[in-house]
């Protein structure tokens, strides 16, 4: 059956739509963000164990370096977000860092995501309990949105939980599992739909 001008028309308009490259949208916090995909590298020390996006401590060691994460390319400047879902399936220990922004410039962690047996988040430097539910088995969102010398805020499940003054300098995002220095394994953290933006 020959099509009109008018249906090829809406044809051709339709297939242009299709083709068009969707505009990022974040999870949180208004816009314009450009979505990117940094390199990263993955650690394992002690006893940590990286399966692609599954990180283990296998041991109940309470000393030492015992970590298995993904660290990712250094940033300067400007805001950038970080959202990743994450779900500890099992955790014998307590007190495990889930979700790292590094203080390259100051060679240290800057603001360190934390859990405790019992499904406590806290900010590690502080103290500061930034949520609850985080229990075996639960599925958790967090997103961090750094603006460099300005803040970093973080929101869990879409929500705005923590802020803190951020000094100027590099920085990185890392995520996994890494025993704290008050904490042990064993752990497993299984994390999901990791994206990062930056305006």
């Amino acid at each position: 059956m020959p099509r009109t001008p008018r249906a090829l028309a809406a044809l051709a308009l339709t297939a242009g739509l299709a083709m068009a490259a969707p505009t990022a949208r974040a999870q949180v916090e208004a816009g314009p963000w450009t979505s990117y995909s940094p390199s990263f590298t993955v650690q394992e020390r002690g006893c940590g164990d990286v399966a692609d996006l599954t990180f283990r401590l296998t041991c109940a060691t309470a000393s030492g370096d015992q970590r298995a994460e993904r660290r990712y390319a250094t940033y300067t400047g400007g805001t950038r977000q970080f959202e990743g879902s994450f779900r500890v399936t099992s955790l014998g220990g307590t007190r495990v860092s889930l979700k790292q922004t590094f203080h390259e410039s100051a060679a240290g962690p800057f603001f360190m995501l934390a859990v405790e047996r019992g499904g406590r988040l806290y900010a590690v430097h502080g103290g500061a309990t930034v949520a609850t539910g985080a229990t075996v088995g639960a599925t958790v969102r967090v997103n961090t949105v750094h603006v460099v010398g300005g803040e970093h805020r973080t929101y869990v499940n879409g929500s705005l939980r923590h802020t803190y003054a951020s000094p100027g300098g590099s920085f990185y995002d890392k995520f996994g599992a890494y025993r704290t220095n008050s904490g042990q394994g064993p752990a497993t953290v299984v994390w999901s739909g990791v994206r990062f933006w930056r305006r």
